[in-house]
C-alpha cells in the first residue's frame, strides 16, 4: 500500500516543530528501492542547497552591489515580503479554481487573525530586516559566523521564558559556538574586514530567529496549525509595518534618484529574490519529509560550509588558518548541539514512564 502524500502545510509544520516519524521513514525505505530513495534524497538535498545558497548570493547583490549602488535594504526586504504575500494569495486562488491539481489552503484576510499574529509579525520583521542588514555590511564568507548565536539564544530564551533547563553537554556545545564566534570576529578584525555594525545586526538577527520560533509555536493555533496561512498573514502584516520605516528612513526618496529604477533586469532580480524567499520554506519541509529533522540540520551545516568556501573563491579572498578554525568551531558546535539534543530526546523516549514501571512491578 502506498503511503498517502503529506500536505505541504503539514510538511512545513514538521519542519518548524522538528518532528520526525521514524516508522514512516522505515516504511518508505521498505517500499522503495535503495537506489531510487538515494536518488530522491540527493535531488531534494541539492534543491535545498541551490535555493538557499542562491538566495544569499542574490540578496548580497541586491543589498551591496557596486554596480547597483542601491542603499535601500528596507525596501528590498519589503518587496520580498510583498512577493511572498502575492504568491500565497495566487496559489490559494489557483487551488480554488483547480481543486485536485493544486494543494493549497484557502486564504482570506481576516483582520482579527492579523491582529492576533501582529506580535509575531513584529519579531518576524526584525528577523528578516536584521538578516539582510547583516548581509549588507559583512561578507558572505563571514555571514554564517555573524549569525551563529541562534543556538545560544535558543538555550538562553528557553530558560528565561519557558523555564527549560539544558544539559551540560548541550551547554558545552554552545561554548564552542561562542568561542568560534569570538575567534571569527577577532580574525575579521585582524584582516581589516570586520564590520561592527554588521556583526551587531547578525547578533540581533540571531536573537530574533530564536524569538520567532517561540512566538510561532504560540500563534500557530490561531491559523489552525497551517504554516501557509501563517506565512500569508506574517508577510501581509510585515508589508504594512515596513511602510512607516520606508518613510522615516527616507528610502522612498532614495528610490526616486535610483538610476536603475526602470530597469527590467533590476526588477527581475528583485522578484527572483522574493521567489527564493518563498521557496526556501517549501524546500526545507520537503528535505525533512524525505530525510529527518536531524539530517536536515546536518545538511544545513554542510551547506553553510559549502557556502563559505564558495564565497571565498567567488570574491577571491584569502583567509588565515585561525579564520577557518573559527568557522569549523561554529559549524562543529552547531552539529554537536543537534546531535546531543537528538540523543537526549531519544533517551527520554526510550525511558519507561512511572506508570509503566508500576504495571511491571504488579505483573500487569
Amino acid at each position: 500500500m502506498n503511503r498517502a502524500p503529506l500536505k505541504r502545510s503539514r510538511i512545513l509544520h514538521m519542519a518548524l516543530m522538528a518532528a520526525s516519524d521514524p516508522s514512516g521513514e522505515a516504511q518508505a525505505s521498505e517500499e522503495k528501492p535503495f537506489l531510487l530513495r538515494a536518488l530522491q534524497i540527493a535531488l531534494v538535498v541539492s534543491l535545498y542547497w541551490v535555493t538557499s545558497i542562491s538566495m544569499v548570493f542574490l540578496n548580497k547583490y541586491l543589498l551591496d552591489s557596486p554596480s547597483l549602488q542601491l542603499d535601500t535594504p528596507i525596501f528590498v526586504t519589503f518587496y520580498q515580503c510583498l512577493v511572498t504575500t502575492l504568491l500565497c494569495k495566487g496559489l490559494s486562488t489557483l487551488a480554488a479554481c483547480c481543486p485536485g491539481y493544486v494543494d493549497f489552503p484557502t486564504l482570506h484576510l481576516d483582520l482579527r487573525v492579523a491582529r492576533s499574529i501582529l506580535p509575531l509579525s513584529v519579531v518576524f520583521v526584525g528577523m528578516i530586516t536584521f538578516n539582510n542588514l547583516c548581509l549588507k555590511y559583512v561578507g558572505v564568507a563571514f555571514y554564517n559566523v555573524g549569525r551563529s548565536l541562534t543556538t545560544v539564544f535558543n538555550v538562553l530564551l528557553s530558560y528565561l521564558l519557558l523555564k527549560q533547563t539544558t544539559s551540560f553537554y548541550a551547554l558545552l556545545t554552545c561554548g564552542i559556538i561562542i568561542g568560534g564566534f569570538w575567534l571569527g570576529v577577532d580574525q575579521e578584525g585582524a584582516e581589516g574586514t570586520l564590520s561592527w555594525v554588521g556583526t551587531l545586526f547578525g547578533v540581533l538577527a540571531s536573537l530574533c530567529v530564536s524569538l520567532n520560533a517561540i512566538y510561532t509555536k504560540k500563534v500557530l493555533p490561531v491559523v489552525d496549525g497551517s504554516i501557509w496561512r501563517l506565512t500569508f498573514y506574517n508577510n501581509a502584516n510585515a508589508c504594512v509595518l515596513f511602510l512607516p520605516l520606508l518613510l522615516l528612513l527616507g528610502e522612498l526618496q532614495a528610490l526616486r534618484s535610483f538610476t536603475h529604477l526602470g530597469s527590467a533586469h533590476f526588477w527581475g532580480m528583485m522578484t527572483l529574490g522574493g521567489l527564493f524567499g518563498f521557496a526556501i520554506g517549501y524546500v526545507t519541509g520537503v528535505q525533512i519529509k524525505f530525510t529527518s529533522p536531524l539530517t536536515h540540520n546536518v545538511s544545513g551545516t554542510a551547506k553553510a560550509c559549502a557556502q563559505t568556501v564558495l564565497a571565498v573563491l567567488y570574491y577571491e579572498e584569502t583567509k588565515s588558518l585561525l579564520w577557518w578554525t573559527s568557522n569549523m568551531m561554529v559549524l562543529g558546535g552547531s552539529s554537536a548541539y543537534t546531535w546531543v539534543r537528538g540523543w537526549e530526546m531519544k533517551k527520554v523516549q526510550e525511558e519507561p514512564s512511572p506508570k509503566e514501571d508500576e504495571k511491571s512491578l504488579l505483573g500487569v
